[in-house]
């Protein structure tokens, strides 16, 4: 590389705070680019030959000739400049939408000598929060890049409020700025020796800090959290905010900030909605068991990105109480690896739920379910395909017309899938799911609330919501051949969902007794390890597709 070059890209350096800086010398189109590009995109390194042929692969398929085109005139010299929109992909697969300009240096004759420009991603509008001039969420996924980069351990602090919207109603917006503005500088008097503040997406901030020990930020945020709740002013007006937390602790510096983001929202809305806002901690220490688990996160999610690699799902059947013939079946996700095994859903699941790649596998356990359970409906017309949905993947605008879209394409009767909505659903807006539940009894998906009477499940959510199927939680069962208590809840389950036109499906059918003291209650349908454990679909295809058809 000439000093030259390396000059003119130092220069470049020192004003491209929030861009991906490039420059290419023309007649050897060997380049230079900026450090947080190559991190940032995963590109090969800081110097490379024929970097315009390697980028091209980072972009969007659908912008690449386009992109091409553009290129093509720099180096033939038609062209003196280069601005352009594309989408390009990320380290961890996600496309962004990035806006490119770069110019034409010419040497004394005249002649094109360098190409250099820069990369701004359009999703990174400001590393300043207009409101509390804090850094904002930008700055502080490229300063957590930075943190694991040095690989000193550190520790992140997520602190946010409930229930926010209030204040704006009674008060109004420029109130609610205020309330902000003020409980940023809390946090500055009480935490901003430990480390720098962020302003990040809502009413949520966040501290980076690799001095103050967990135990000290601990405490911080108890005297904060008291504070908020009993003696915090705004403009003279005492306000009443109810903070929540999640802490958590970093020291294995390959993991993704996506990664990182996750586990933090993870424990911070474990703090909201299970723990009355006490501060939720999430160690990753070197002696502590959660080192593995968090570890184990940041190979799932690449298995996310790396087209599902070690994704798989098993079936367990749902059968008739009338005739004990099948009804359908459950879609039950699993992952596998060759240094952690076979990991069940409910321990990656609740995490991954709060990184933007969980979408992308919710479609994909819809198509692979649905692909899978076609053969099944030329022989069993009304046969039923369960597929769990996730408050992650409901609350998305684009859901009902990417699910609507899956079934045209696979040319999918509507009428053979029932979604099951799992306990964290609770977290979404009822009004909400009215919406939703319209939409999909419109065209003739069905809708099953799983395991009932713990967590989100109450009767008023199945008088609100009409559900086609209550599905009565293993628990009440387990002992239902001994216990008059659990029989009087099966009956009281049965008869309730009678009142409101559902069926009954009793999960955790365990034993023969069990089964033979359901038929005594308006149950459909059983599921459990009686009838079989959940087995992949050549297991469950030899025992309900081949045999006897």
């Amino acid at each position: 590389m000439s000093s030259k070059l390396d000059t003119l890209f130092e220069a470049l350096s020192v004003v491209s705070e929030g861009c991906h800086i490039y420059i290419c010398d023309l007649k050897s189109d060997y380049s230079r680019w900026s450090k947080n590009a190559v991190e940032y995109f995963g590109l090969p390194g800081e110097y490379m030959y024929n970097a315009g042929d390697i980028w091209k692969e980072h972009i969007h398929p659908d912008d690449r000739e386009k992109y091409s085109k553009s290129i093509d005139a720099i180096f033939s010299g038609i062209s003196g400049s280069h601005d352009m929109m594309y989408r390009s992909r990320t380290r961890e697969g996600n496309y962004v939408m990035c806006t490119c300009k770069g110019v034409v240096l010419r040497d004394e004759a005249g002649n094109p000598s360098f190409f250099g420009g820069c990369i701004k991603n359009n999703t990174v509008l400001s590393y300043t929060d207009g409101i509390t001039d804090l850094r904002s969420l930008y700055g502080f996924m490229e300063d957590i890049q930075v943190m694991n980069s040095r690989k000193i351990p550190y520790s992140v602090l997520l602190i946010g409020m409930s229930r926010f919207s209030a204040i704006n109603d009674v008060y109004g917006f420029s109130f609610g700025n205020d309330t902000l503005n003020r409980f940023g500088k809390l946090l500055i008097d009480h935490l901003g020796s430990f480390g720098r503040i962020y302003k990040m997406d809502g009413t949520k901030f966040a501290i980076i800090t690799q001095t103050a020990a967990v135990e000290d930020i601990a405490e911080k945020y108890a005297f904060i959290k008291n504070k908020a709740a009993h003696d915090f002013r705004v403009s003279g007006e005492k306000t009443i905010l109810s903070v929540n937390g999640g802490l958590v602790h970093v020291n294995d510096f390959n993991l993704s900030r996506n990664t990182i983001m996750s586990c933090l929202k993870y424990t911070y809305y474990q703090s909201k909605n299970d723990k009355m806002g006490d501060l939720e901690i999430f160690t990753n220490g070197a002696d502590d068991s959660n080192r593995q688990y968090i570890e184990m996160m940041n190979v799932i999610r690449s298995s996310v990105v790396n087209n599902f690699s070690g994704f798989f799902l098993c079936y367990q059947p749902i059968i008739s109480a009338k005739n004990e013939e099948l009804k359908g079946m459950e879609a039950l996700l699993r992952w596998k690896n060759n240094d952690y095994g076979v990991i069940s859903p409910n321990k990656f699941i609740p995490i991954l739920e709060q990184d933007p790649v969980f979408p992308e596998l919710g479609i994909w356990i819809l198509r692979q379910a649905i692909i899978d359970s076609r053969q099944f409906i030329k022989i069993y017309p009304d046969f039923l395909i369960h597929v769990n949905i996730s408050y992650a993947q409901l609350e998305r605008r684009e859901f009902i017309s990417e699910l609507t879209a899956l079934l045209n394409e696979l040319s999918f009767p509507p009428e053979n899938l029932c979604l099951e909505l799992t306990e964290r659903c609770r977290l979404l807006d009822i009004k909400l799911l009215k919406n939703l539940f319209k939409s999909l009894k419109q065209y003739g998906i069905k809708i099953a609330l799983d395991d009932f009477g713990t967590g989100f499940s109450s009767i008023g959510i199945i008088r609100e919501l009409e559900f086609d199927t209550i599905k009565v939680d293993r628990e009440f069962v387990k002992n239902i051949d001994n216990s008059a208590t659990d029989q009087k809840t099966v009956h009281f389950i049965s008869n309730l969902a009678d009142t409101f036109q559902a069926e009954v499906c009793v999960e955790g059918v365990e034993t023969d007794r069990i089964r033979k003291v359901l038929g005594n209650y308006e149950v459909k349908s059983f599921q459990g390890y009686y009838y079989s454990k959940p087995v992949t679909m050549d297991e469950f295809s030899r025992k309900y597709l081949y045999a006897g058809h």
